[in-house]
């Protein structure tokens, strides 16, 4: 076998394929270095060609609702009363520096996700900042 960078998507798809067969071999074998230099060609390709972006902070928040069962009335020590909550996970009002802080120190969610600007819906003429 030649190991080569992955310039396509066909040779991206049989990469996958060849490190998906040799995924099972032990652990200190010619096969598992081969798996591992596999592996980061098709991270390094994946990363310029099929590239993951981070989720705004309301998608985030409302992903971290759902993953932990919460309602919009679990949160609204967080953020304030029910219309607030509302505004704020429809992207009519953007999140205040205290909501941020409650929902970082109760939910123990990241800052650095929370703080990131996102456009309000349109028609309200502000971005979150």
């Amino acid at each position: 076998m030649i190991i080569k960078p992955i310039r396509t998507e066909d040779e991206y798809k049989l990469a996958l394929y060849t490190a998906e067969s040799l995924w099972d071999v032990p652990v200190d074998s010619a096969e598992a270095d081969t798996l591992a230099i596999i592996t980061m060609l098709i991270e390094d390709y994946e990363r310029c060609h099929h590239p993951i972006t981070d989720p705004g902070p309301i998608d985030f928040l409302i992903q971290v609702m759902d993953e932990r069962g919460l309602t919009r009335k679990d949160i609204e020590p967080y953020i304030g009363p029910r219309g607030r909550v509302s505004d704020i996970l429809n992207k009519v009002r953007p999140l205040s520096l205290e909501m941020i802080r409650r929902l970082a120190s109760g939910l123990k969610l990241p800052v650095d996700v929370l703080i990131k600007p996102y456009d309000l819906r349109s028609g309200h003429g502000r971005s979150a900042a």
